[in-house]
């Protein structure tokens, strides 16, 4: 056969792959890499241990190791790697070395004063700033604790609000409100910092006093068994602030938990440490046992047997906010992290339904979750991540929402991964028949799909054409050669494919970059072989890039941010996705190739 020493050029980068993914496998049947973010992260980590006054001469020294590890060479911290200077996360970055007693140097502190200092920083940094006696709480956009008190019916309420801008909000509304602080030495003032000057806020009225009590029992409610809020860091620092402030000490059992859960999100890096922003023990497990069963590996491989388990185990059976909007919809599904009963995702509840599908697990599980997935549909027939129709683009003029994203409206990548399992299994033909409508009709004009999650035309494309196949959408329909034309369009002279996270803003960036990684040339394999062409050049070329790329040990390199959290604020490096997605690809590939 003319494909057999493709074949074997295939089964060698495949076997390599596969022995790796199965050595990174935890006792315990899960797969997850770190979820790498940004310096903020680490500062505030060290914020927030001075406010609860945990402050220790060796956190000190491995936070501020960590910082100085991470400040380019002219000085300043950025979002993303190799991204631009960023100011916010500058501040941040320097602030909590001064207060850790490193000094970053003139460099450093000439950026942030040419870009006009912790004025011009956004609310997140100037609340952080403020918790540590460095910025007056009075001095920035009040978020009311009264939004606590609106019922979801009414025309404006933290309902909404995304689930985890929800989340943060309503512990940042009673923090604010109480303008705690604990004064810190460092003086900040050459950075733009007004220290001293946070005035104590007046007598709270009935109708305050009530809203702190509501936050108050929303804010325990929530809390998750690992003692977070949704697995995240934002709505976890700013509950501790807000129990805190509300008097609360270590002996409060929820406050206490809180706390002691944090240290699970710790990486301990020889004299380093940083926090995880989240852990994505759900979705590693899922992509990976994908792949590995794309590659080849039976269903009842102990691997295999063993992340089925642990999948199952962790299938959500209780409500949270979601039913807010869905009363009548009954539980089910998968979230992201360890602990996130309260907040499952159609994402994850997608991928870990296919996965399961392909393992032959339990069907009834599967359909609990897919059951759910249909009733979060949106109006439109699109998916959002946790919510239904949270498309209130309006909050974006709200003055306190500057950090980011604040809804979540539909998106083709959710909704194409929504697709891909819909159509695998033959159910809910309806629902899938609305959602595959929207997902045409939001094809961008040069022929390829924004990702809202992973960056960016590249993964919406990838994450589409699987859906568009499963569907039933043959190869030759135009929309599917739109989009193989697209990829052709932006891959690199070497075969690989390399999104630059400018795209979010710059239409130009879109499918380009002055690199490729290994993640975004997958997505770009899995695209060409959902759209029927594995055999032709581009397919070919994709995958000879990622067999040449392998290291010897199976794994790829990959220091470039793929993931995202909130486009161009909040950048997300998978450390696993450099090796789940190429073996998921070149696995498809070769049983196309196989026949």
């Amino acid at each position: 056969m003319t494909v057999a020493p493709e074949l074997t050029r295939l089964d060698e980068a495949i076997d390599r792959g596969t022995k790796r993914l199965l050595e990174l496998q935890r006792p315990d049947g899960v797969w997850v890499g770190e979820l790498e973010s940004n310096a903020t992260m680490t500062a505030q980590h060290l914020f927030w241990h001075h406010f609860l006054g945990l402050r220790t001469p060796e956190l000190d020294r491995r936070i501020a190791n960590e910082l100085m590890a991470r400040m380019r060479d002219d000085g300043t911290w950025s979002i993303w790697f190799e991204g631009p200077a960023d100011l916010s996360t500058s501040i941040e970055a320097y602030a909590a070395c001064r207060l850790a007693g490193v000094d970053p140097g003139p460099r450093a502190l000439a950026y942030i004063q040419r870009e006009g200092g912790i004025p011009k920083a956004r609310i997140f940094t100037k609340c952080f700033m403020a918790l540590i006696g460095q910025w007056p709480w009075q001095k920035m956009a009040p978020i009311p604790p009264e939004l606590v008190l609106l019922p979801p019916r009414v025309p404006f309420s933290i309902y909404d609000f995304s689930c985890w801008a929800r989340q943060t909000f309503v512990a940042l509304a009673v923090s604010q409100s109480l303008r705690p602080v604990r004064p810190s030495d460092v003086d900040l003032r050459a950075i733009g910092a007004i220290p001293g000057k946070t005035r104590r806020p007046r007598r709270a009225n009935p109708v305050r006093r009530r809203a702190h009590a509501v936050a108050e029992q929303w804010i325990r409610e929530r809390q998750e068994a690992d003692g977070s809020w949704g697995g995240i860091q934002p709505p976890w620092v700013w509950s501790i602030v807000a129990l805190a402030a509300l008097g609360h000490g270590l002996d409060d059992p929820t406050l206490a938990k809180a706390v002691e859960g944090w240290r699970g999100f710790m990486v301990e890096d020889g004299e380093r440490l940083r926090p995880e922003a989240c852990q994505s023990p759900v979705w590693d497990t899922a992509l990976a046992a994908l792949a590995l069963r794309a590659c080849g590996l039976p269903t009842d491989h102990p691997a295999l047997a063993k992340a089925t388990d642990y999948l199952l185990r962790e299938e959500v059976t209780t409500k949270g906010d979601w039913a807010i909007r869905k009363p009548h919809l009954a539980a089910g599904g998968w979230a992201f992290e360890y602990e996130n009963d309260l907040y499952p995702d159609v994402d994850d509840t997608a991928v870990v339904a296919l996965t399961l599908h392909e393992l032959g697990a339990d069907e009834d599980a599967v359909r609990r979750g897919l059951d759910w997935l249909v009733g979060m549909q949106s109006r439109g027939g699109g998916w959002g991540a946790f919510d239904v129709d949270n498309n209130a683009m309006w909050l974006y003029k709200v003055p306190f929402c500057d950090f980011g994203k604040v809804t979540d409206e539909p998106s083709a990548d959710v909704t194409g991964h929504s697709l891909e399992v819909l159509g695998a299994l033959g159910i809910h033909s309806d629902a899938a028949a609305r959602g595959l409508e929207w997902l045409l009709s939001e094809q961008e004009e040069d022929g390829s799909w924004f990702g809202r999650w992973g960056v960016n035309h590249i993964y919406g494309t990838g994450a589409v054409l699987p859906g568009l196949e499963a569907m039933g959408v043959p190869s030759s329909h135009p929309s599917m050669r739109r989009a193989v034309a697209w990829l052709d369009s932006v891959q690199q002279g070497n075969g690989g494919f390399g999104e630059d996270i400018r795209s979010y803003a710059d239409p130009a960036w879109r499918g380009r970059g002055d690199f490729t990684t290994a993640s975004q040339t997958a997505w770009a394999l899995l695209g060409y072989v959902a759209a029927g062409n594995s055999e032709d050049s581009g397919a070919r070329r994709a995958a000879d890039y990622l067999c040449a790329a392998q290291r010897p040990d199976g794994d790829w390199e990959e220091e470039h941010f793929t993931g995202t959290g909130f486009p161009l604020d909040f950048m997300i490096r998978y450390h696993l996705y450099r090796i789940t997605f190429p073996l998921l690809a070149l696995g498809r590939l070769r049983e196309r190739l196989a026949g």
